[in-house]
């Protein structure tokens, strides 16, 4: 008789992981939440106080920087990319992250790797303030290799609809301020992998594979803060595409952002991908190239925000500003 075992999928290993990832989840939960991990589905109120509630959905994905992660079997960060790139997305529109779920796949599950990935969700949903509601983790051997995970996450926020950001205010003259980034985040990485042969390279006190599995920085907690105190016209998180596809991305039609590419200091990373041949050029439509999160505003509230920030202990830079035209973006 052959058993679901035989075929490759461990029952025992799959509850050994629920129990792992319980402890971690629940690190994660709010007041708003209804039940715990282990239900069917999870339930989670919507918080009192709004008078017209949105609710605003992201979905995405590590992609391939996870690979460095297999190779250097280190495991635990890669959870809060995938946090990172879905609550950044939402807080574009000016959405305050609810809850997250998770989704992991591997060829054979290993239940103290599984956790590690469910360990990096969540502290990223507890830097964003977002409660881990509910995942699942599929075991399919033969479809990916043994050692080989993927992982994806769906996030849901709110926002009263009258402070729905989408760019509609932006005006000549507004300016653009750029948040740093923590590193490469988790875009671009395909290219990473076909410059870089060797992830224990020593660069600036560190192995290459730690810098490049520096986590994506999660930005909600000071942009909410800002948005509290001040009107901020459109954002952007400067995710696949660079700067090129995703600051037009929050213009409205007939705008252009000038940005300055020298008005901050960019992480030294890109300076060595490009001493490994990388193309400078056609990097910013690839890179954050040093610069995670945008945000426009009036030029005339610069100094309190940049203020704001330097308090929550960001990093900012004056790169630019808005004039009208067709091109959506100009470099210089």
């Amino acid at each position: 008789m052959i058993s679901y075992k035989d075929s490759g999928v461990n029952i025992e290993e799959g509850y050994k992981s629920v129990q792992l990832i319980k402890e971690y989840a629940g690190k994660t939960m709010t007041d708003l939440v209804l039940n715990g991990i282990g239900s069917f589905a999870g339930m989670v109120e919507l918080p009192k106080g709004y008078n017209e509630p949105v609710l605003v959905s992201g979905t995405d994905g590590v992609g391939t920087k996870l690979e460095i992660a297999f190779k250097t079997k280190k495991y635990d960060t890669v959870g809060i990319d995938c946090v990172a790139m879905c609550v950044n997305d939402i807080l574009c529109h000016g959405a305050k992250p609810l809850f997250f779920l998770d989704y992991i796949a591997c060829g054979k599950l290993d239940a103290n790797v599984s956790a590690d990935l469910v360990k990096g969700v969540s502290e990223g949903c507890i830097k964003c303030g977002a409660a881990l509601i509910g995942g699942e983790t599929a075991e399919m051997p033969g479809f990916y290799g043994e050692g080989e995970y993927d992982i994806a996450g769906f996030t849901v926020g709110i926002v009263e609809k009258s402070k729905i950001i989408d760019g509609k205010n932006v005006q000549d003259g507004d300016i653009i301020i750029g948040l740093k980034s923590s590193g490469i985040h988790s875009n671009g990485y395909s290219l990473v992998r076909k410059l870089v042969k060797d992830y224990n390279v020593e660069f600036n006190g560190k192995t290459l594979g730690e810098h490049l599995l520096t986590p994506t920085k999660i930005y909600v907690k000071p942009i909410l803060n800002l948005l509290e105190k001040y009107e901020i016209k459109a954002m952007s998180h400067i995710t696949g595409g660079g700067f090129i596809e995703n600051i037009p991305r929050m213009l409205p039609k007939g705008k252009t952002a000038v940005i300055d590419i020298n008005s901050y200091e960019r992480n030294e990373i890109y300076d060595y991908l490009i001493s490994l041949g990388a193309d400078e050029k056609h990097m910013y439509n690839t890179f954050n190239m040093g610069i995670g999160f945008v945000i426009c505003i009036d030029k005339g509230i610069k100094n309190q925000v940049m203020d704001s920030l330097r308090e929550s202990g960001e990093e900012s830079y004056e790169i630019g500003y808005i004039t009208s035209g067709e091109e959506g973006i100009c470099l210089k």
